[in-house]
C-alpha cells in the first residue's frame, strides 16, 4: 500500500501541519471540532486540538487515529492523518467495512508548535493518566540521577557524563532508559514528568471519548508516535491493559510483530500514568485494541541527550540565541526525520497499520 508524494503530507512547523490537515479535512466534504489551546504558539498561530469524525456517530465500530501525544512527535502523525484523510480508497474501504474513523490531530499542540515533547504544564501526557486522588507512583533510579538527568550545564560537564557511564556500566542501558523514562512525579522541573493534575490535552481528551466513544460496541486506537528503535521502523507496541486476550486481537489484527512492555518485548520500558487507558474509563462499553505506532529515529542515547538539552534549556530561557536554536533543533530532529526515504516508510507502514485495525473492527 503506498500514497503517491509521501513527503507532501510532512510540514515543517505545526502551523503549516494544521493547515495541511485541515484543508485535507475540507477537500473531502468534511468538518472539523476544533478545542481552543488556552496558549498561543510559537509564532502566535491558534493553537487546538482539532477532531474530525469520519462516519456514522452510532458506528458499532470505530478506529481512532491520533497524533502528537508528545507534540514534537507530531510531524510524523499529522502527516500519517492527512494522507488518510487524502486517500479515497481509504475513505472507502472504511466506509465499505462500517468501520468510523475518528482524528484526534495534536492532542498536544502547545509541544507540537514550540517543538516540546511536553505539555504547556511541562507534563509528558502519556504519564498523565492517573486518579490523582490516591498517592502517585514513586520513581527511585530518577531520584537517584535528577541532577545527572537535567544537569546545571549544557552540554554536561564531563564529571556528569562519567557518572552516567558509571551507572549504565553497573546496571545497563534498560535501567538507565527505565529511570528516565518511565515517568516520574516529584521533580517537575525534569524529564518525562506526570505531573499532580490532568493536564489540558487529558481534559480535553477525555471530553473527546465521551462525545465520541461511547455507542461504539468495538474500539481501536493507533497512536502515532516517534523516537524510540531503528530508524524508520514502525514499532508496533500493545496498547492496551495486561490483557492476554486484547494482546491476541492486536496481533491478529496488525501481526505477531506487535510488541509490549509487559512481557519485555518492546524497544519501549515499563510506563506508568498512559494515555490510552482512558479509554476504558470513558468507553466501558466497547472491546478495545489498540497499539502505539512508534518510528525509530536516532539511538536512544542520541535522542535523550536532546531530551536533557531541552529540559535544560526550559530552565535556562536566559542561554544564548545560537545554543537556544542548536538544542531546539536537535529536538525536532530527534524526533522527525527530515528526508524521503524516512517519510515514505512512514506513510507505507502507517497506511497498513490503519487497513490492519479497520479489517480487525469490521470482522469483529
Amino acid at each position: 500500500m503506498s500514497v503517491a508524494e509521501p513527503s507532501s503530507y510532512f510540514s515543517q512547523t505545526y502551523k503549516e501541519a494544521r493547515e495541511k490537515f485541515l484543508a485535507a479535512t475540507e477537500a473531502a466534504g468534511l468538518d472539523a471540532q476544533s478545542h481552543r489551546h488556552p496558549m498561543l504558539g510559537r509564532d502566535g498561530e491558534l493553537l487546538a486540538m482539532d477532531v474530525v469524525r469520519v462516519g456514522a456517530k452510532d458506528a458499532k465500530a470505530l478506529l481512532i487515529v491520533s497524533s502528537a501525544c508528545h507534540g514534537v512527535e507530531g510531524f510524523c502523525g499529522s502527516a500519517v492523518q492527512t494522507a488518510l484523510l487524502g486517500d479515497p480508497a481509504w475513505r472507502q474501504a472504511a466506509h465499505d467495512a462500517k468501520v468510523a474513523v475518528l482524528y484526534i490531530h495534536a492532542l498536544n499542540p502547545y509541544g507540537f508548535s514550540w517543538w516540546r515533547r511536553t505539555t504547556h504544564e511541562n507534563v509528558d501526557l502519556n504519564r498523565n493518566f492517573h486518579d490523582f486522588s490516591q498517592p502517585l507512583p514513586k520513581n527511585a533510579l530518577y531520584d537517584e540521577l535528577a541532577a545527572l538527568i537535567v544537569p546545571p550545564t549544557w552540554p554536561p560537564s564531563d564529571e556528569v557524563n562519567a557518572q552516567i557511564a558509571r551507572f549504565v556500566a553497573e546496571r545497563g542501558l534498560p535501567a538507565l532508559q527505565e529511570a528516565i523514562s518511565g515517568g516520574q512525579y516529584d521533580h517537575p522541573e525534569g524529564v518525562f514528568y506526570g505531573g499532580h493534575n490532568p493536564t489540558w490535552s487529558h481534559v480535553t481528551l477525555r471530553h473527546v471519548l465521551q462525545e465520541h466513544g461511547t455507542q461504539c460496541a468495538r474500539l481501536g486506537w493507533i497512536d502515532l508516535h516517534t523516537g524510540l528503535g531503528p530508524s524508520g521502523v514502525g514499532e508496533r507496541i500493545f496498547a492496551c491493559q495486561n490483557d492476554p486476550e486484547a494482546l491476541k486481537r492486536a496481533r491478529a489484527w496488525w501481526g505477531e510483530q506487535v510488541t509490549s512492555i509487559y512481557d519485555g518485548s518492546s524497544s519501549s520500558a515499563p510506563l506508568k500514568g498512559l494515555m490510552w487507558m482512558a479509554a476504558y474509563e470513558e468507553c466501558p462499553q466497547a472491546t478495545y485494541t489498540s497499539i502505539a505506532l512508534e518510528y525509530g529515529t536516532l539511538p536512544i542515547m542520541e535522542m535523550m541527550a536532546a531530551l536533557r538539552g531541552d529540559q535544560w534549556l526550559e530552565m535556562h530561557p536566559e542561554a544564548d540565541e545560537a545554543t537556544q536554536r542548536r538544542i531546539k533543533q536537535q529536538t525536532r530532529d530527534a524526533f522527525y526525520t527530515d528526508t524521503d526515504e524516512w517519510k515514505q516508510r512512514v506513510i507505507e507502514q502507517a497506511l497498513d497499520a490503519a487497513y490492519g485495525g479497520m479489517k480487525g473492527l469490521a470482522a469483529g
